[in-house]
């Protein structure tokens, strides 16, 4: 038989869903508005209007709290050429680090919601939490987009994909193909 055993642990490295993000929140902690930023790879779209994502945020993520009291946050999407402040975000904890100023990303104000924007990024999505039932259970939110950034000077951004370990792939070619679907 050609196929041979796949460890169980690798399965996720098969499947991951989507670009690679950073997740931004802002909490009051001793009185101050406090921003933090996370990478996350773990989201999925879960219908098309109003735009719901699914996205898991570890119970030990510094963001989890945040994500839980506020209720809000922002999606912002990277092109591949931020990919090693991606993973500096994604090594270091906001419990202890400003990230925003320590990897060099600017926040900006959001519309409706508390979270930073990043400007460094090519889209943002302003989003709130709807959805909280398999929270406990599997740390999923439920995230609807609120509003939508698309910053017009990045022409045909190329994204992250995580494939496990320190690996990334980029995004490549694009095929368009008859399709019914929007």
């Amino acid at each position: 038989m050609a196929m041979r055993d796949l460890a169980l642990a690798k399965v996720y490295q098969l499947l991951e869903p989507g670009p690679v993000v950073l997740l931004t929140t802002s909490r009051k902690t001793k009185g101050q508005d406090r921003a933090n930023v996370m990478t996350m790879s773990w989201h999925m779209m879960v219908e098309f209007e109003p735009p719901l994502v699914a996205c898991i945020v570890s119970g030990a993520n510094h963001s989890f709290a945040a994500l839980r009291a506020t209720k809000e946050c922002v999606i912002a999407i990277p092109a591949a050429k931020l990919a090693q402040k991606v993973v500096k975000v994604g090594n270091a904890t906001g419990a202890e680090t400003d990230k925003f100023a320590a990897f060099g990303l600017t926040p900006l104000p959001a519309e409706q919601v508390a979270a930073p924007l990043i400007a460094e990024c090519f889209a943002n999505l302003e989003c709130r939490v709807v959805d909280t039932r398999l929270t406990n259970r599997y740390n999923m939110f439920i995230l609807e987009v609120v509003k939508a950034w698309r910053d017009p000077r990045q022409k045909n951004p190329r994204s992250l994909h995580h494939q496990g370990y320190g690996r990334f792939a980029v995004d490549g070619r694009i095929l368009k193909l008859a399709s019914k679907m929007r």
